[in-house]
């Protein structure tokens, strides 16, 4: 991955680097393991003091997304032990049945009543063959929606996967009380440990993301003289998507990228003939002129990470999905 700063973009330095690497571990750019320069390297290459690249990495490794050994350097955290941590013990169960009998007595449901309503639950389950339930946990509902349908499509009928927002969890005691009742739930890499503590009787699971192959292709054909404005809701994601809009549309030379509170945002909207916004931020369709182009830079699961981690939990658990020959075809389609 190439390292850099945007001195044009309305972002501190810091903040940029910050985004760059969280970003490009979650979505894909960085993996597991690899390495990273050292501070003095990082700090040369970008063209910034070395004590705000430590200070970078002292965050990141506090939030878990890399690692440092002493005489070997720092490396991208192992996200994938992480994501394979083991579900929670049999406490955990024990808690789910008080909960349900608490709740049950709330209801005015007899014992027995609960009983016959468990075991009833339970033939069901049996009569239509295991099946198990997840979560995908996003930070835009309907972003969120889009990668659930998306890997509910690559796994077939065993499973559910229900999309849900972290704020949603947060605020409704509901949301919490489904994702706790899941079997996995899936989240970004960079939000592993917030969704970690946030959910913990649940097993979570983090994949990769890429830019969609609606995105690749709407930014591909853009109009070589077009002049771009990305626009993005959080700061820190402003960088990496740059890049990839100039990744993807290599051949458009004007590009020039702004946060929602970026002064003189609506002057960069009138000068540019395209609009690249990220999800979460459809807001700023109601601010560019009526017929400008706006494209959603939108990302979808890692077909591969799908496979990778969360096939191997489904196959444990006796759930029969697509062949493999079906769901490389699948995947394939979907990422073109």
């Amino acid at each position: 991955m190439e390292f850099f700063v945007d001195r044009e973009l309305p972002v501190p330095l810091r903040t940029q680097l910050q985004g760059l690497i969280e970003y490009g571990i979650a979505c894909g750019e960085l993996a597991p393991g690899e390495t990273l320069p050292s501070v003095r390297e990082l700090a040369e290459k970008v063209g910034v003091a070395p004590m705000t690249v430590s200070q970078v990495y002292a965050d990141l490794k506090s939030a878990g997304l890399i690692d440092t050994r002493p005489g070997s350097g720092t490396f991208v955290g192992d996200s994938y032990q992480a994501r394979l941590a083991g579900r929670a013990d049999a406490s955990g169960l024990h808690r789910y049945i008080d909960k349900l009998i608490d709740e049950s007595r709330e209801l005015g449901i007899r014992p027995a009543e609960l009983v016959s309503l468990i075991s009833a639950r339970i033939f069901y389950r049996d009569s239509i063959g295991p099946r198990m339930r997840i979560v995908m946990i996003g930070i835009f509902p309907e972003a969120t929606a889009s990668y659930a349908r998306f890997i509910a499509g690559r796994l077939g009928t065993g499973v559910t996967v229900e999309p849900l927002t972290v704020s949603a969890i947060e605020r409704e005691v509901d949301a919490k009380a489904r994702v706790n009742s899941a079997d996995l739930a899936i989240t970004f890499t960079n939000r592993l440990r917030e969704v970690s503590v946030l959910v913990p009787n649940t097993k979570v699971v983090a994949i990769s993301f890429t830019p969609s192959e609606e995105t690749r292709m709407a930014l591909a054909s853009l109009d070589s003289l077009a002049s771009i404005a990305v626009v993005s809701r959080i700061p820190d994601f402003l960088p990496i998507m740059k890049s990839g809009v100039q990744r993807f549309a290599p051949h458009v030379r004007e590009v020039a990228a702004a946060t929602l509170e970026t002064p003189g945002l609506d002057a960069m909207l009138a000068h540019a003939t395209v609009v690249i916004y990220a999800s979460g931020t459809e807001s700023i369709v109601n601010r560019i002129p009526a017929g400008m182009q706006a494209i959603e830079y939108r990302h979808a699961p890692d077909t591969a990470d799908i496979e990778r981690v969360i096939v191997p939990i489904l196959r444990a658990a006796g759930i029969q999905l697509p062949s493999t020959e079906n769901f490389k075809r699948t995947a394939s389609e979907g990422q073109g």
